[in-house]
């Protein structure tokens, strides 16, 4: 088979730069023979509804890999990308991998398909998921479906996986070198969305990047000069220490990240456009010997919730739950403590809190994406594996910690007509009120729990033991 030198790392560059340049020319054809015997079902016992959906995973060996199969990885994997390049002894170590009858494979075999651009080269990756998984997928854009089932069945990770992972994303997307560290995070959930890295210094908001740009410090109105806005616009209100400060959607849709002060504290304020959530942290009266972090957007991915990191010392966190998962704040145990977020709509907001702030118009850079009723109105476009059946995947919830620790999420619909029929909403500790035309939770005597809105996927995945309030 002949050779070809198209640089990998420049094809996958061209992909997250496609708004400005073109694709490089394709890699590659490589060919496999389809997968033809099904492997033994594992012995972990799981859902029915995963298995319904999914059917039955693949037995799952344990130990290290032998010998010849890290040579097959290293080649596969680690010296495609070194060299840039997807010839012969590539295809070959595929094939070798592809027989190994060890579904952990996959993972890389996922990694990789995630940013190759060659529509040969990505049905060769998907023929030996194929082989491995025992099941047929079909070609094309089937990245999605191999790492749906691979979160689905719980496949576990390879020996050495982030080593390898660690190739592949830092040696085709640059930037990620710090990020890609031992911690208390499931590397195997974390995939690219589609974004480089915001990894500029604090305060330069105006400064451009081929990235989602956080907003530092950002300037506001008042409510009085905001004409922009208009009545049905959403909203995510915010209030600290009786100080009010509404955050457009259409500026988070753009940002998805603000580090701002608001009644005298610091705060950090991540939103994830696709799991429908707005969060906001305090970043201050941190432990002795702490700096206050700056949030930034990773252009990572954790089932499909946004992976932010702190500028000044590389930490990650795991957005969802305010726990910094690596690097010096993890070595620290830093954990954020949340602040209540109202989802709403300008006009109830500015109405029931006329002395509320807003952002300026120019933060949203001239868009005005509605990613809920376009991009996502038809389900998570990103890998989530299986969803808890109790509730639709994007049904919205409020989601609260009571005082034992148990994760509580009330569905926001039903929630909101019984509030507004004066019915109590409540679950152990957890009261619900209406605050402006949304919902906040409240602890027993009316303080604060740092509650917000989400999607049902993403609270279910992120706090898998929660409970559900129905009426």
């Amino acid at each position: 088979m002949a050779s070809d030198n198209t640089l990998l790392k420049g094809s996958v560059m061209a992909l997250a730069n496609s708004i400005k340049t073109r694709l490089l020319a394709p890699l590659l054809a490589v060919s496999l023979v389809c997968a033809c015997a099904l492997h033994a079902q594992s012995t972990e016992p799981l859902p029915d509804y995963v298995i319904e959906e999914f059917g039955q995973p693949p037995a799952v060996p344990t130990g290290p890999l032998a010998p010849e199969m890290q040579f097959a990885v290293r080649v596969a994997f680690v010296d495609s990308v070194a060299l840039s390049t997807w010839d012969e002894n590539q295809t070959l170590a595929l094939a070798e991998i592809a027989k190994s009858e060890d579904p952990r494979l996959v993972w890389l075999i996922s990694d990789m398909m995630r940013f190759v651009p060659s529509r040969q080269l990505h049905d060769a990756l998907s023929n030996a998921a194929a082989e491995l998984l025992g099941k047929p997928f079909e070609t094309g854009n089937s990245w999605g479906v191999v790492t749906d089932h691979l979160l689905a069945w719980d496949i576990p990770a390879p020996p050495d996986y982030l080593k390898v992972k660690r190739t592949i994303f830092t040696g085709i997307v640059p930037g990620w070198e710090q990020i890609f560290v031992e911690g208390d995070i499931d590397w195997r959930l974390v995939s690219w969305g589609g974004v480089l890295i915001d990894d500029r210094p604090y305060d330069t908001t105006d400064n451009g990047c081929n990235c989602i740009p956080a907003a530092d410090n950002p300037d506001v109105t008042s409510a009085e000069d905001a004409a922009w806005l208009k009545d049905d616009d959403i909203v995510f209100g915010i209030e600290v220490n009786g100080e009010y400060r509404a955050y457009p959607r259409r500026i988070m849709e753009v940002r998805e990240m603000v580090n701002d002060t608001l009644g005298g504290r610091d705060l950090g304020i991540p939103y994830c456009t696709l799991c429908g959530a707005a969060q906001a942290y305090f970043t201050d009266e941190l432990p002795v010997g702490i700096e206050r972090p700056i949030l930034r957007t990773s252009g990572l991915l954790s089932r499909s919730n946004k992976v932010m990191y702190d500028i000044n010392t590389y930490s990650v966190f795991d957005t969802f739950l305010g726990h910094a998962v690596t690097g010096p704040l993890a070595e620290k145990n830093l954990q954020l403590k949340q602040a209540t977020v109202i989802t709403t709509d300008w006009g109830t907001w500015k109405r029931e809190h006329p002395e509320t702030t807003v952002l300026l118009e120019r933060y949203a850079l001239g868009r005005d994406p509605d990613f809920r009723n376009g991009r996502d109105a038809d389900g998570p476009i990103f890998p989530v594996g299986d969803v808890d059946p109790r509730l639709s995947v994007h049904e919205d919830i409020i989601g609260a910690i009571t005082a034992s620790g148990t994760p509580v999420a009330f569905p926001r619909s039903a929630a909101f007509v019984a509030l507004k029929r004066g019915d109590d909403v409540t679950f152990e500790n957890v009261r619900l009120e209406l605050d402006a035309g949304g919902i906040r939770a409240v602890d027993a005597d009316g303080s604060d729990l740092g509650s917000h809105q989400a999607f049902w996927f993403a609270w279910s995945q992120f706090h898998p033991q929660t409970a559900l309030w129905m009426r």
